[in-house]
């Protein structure tokens, strides 16, 4: 649930910072998306960017602790 939500913000934050983006090296004023069911599509694509990576991140902070705990077993003997 957490993760749903910081990728939700974060994919509407990420529009805004790709907009900047495009704007200073296009030298553009302004970007006009087209409506909002392009900016929903948009909004998409980095939600689910961004819920992949902190999937893996999850995912990698679960496997970590484990091998850990083995690698601290092993140096005890």
């Amino acid at each position: 649930m957490i993760r749903m939500s910081v990728a939700g913000i974060g994919g509407f934050f990420l529009i805004f910072v790709q907009a900047y983006i495009v704007m200073f090296l296009k030298g553009f004023q302004t970007i006009d998306f087209g409506g909002i069911s392009p900016f929903v599509t948009i909004w998409a694509m980095n939600f689910f960017f961004l819920f992949t990576i902190l999937t893996h991140l999850k995912l990698w902070h679960d496997d970590r602790q484990p091998a850990r705990e083995e690698t601290c077993s092993e140096k005890d003997f």
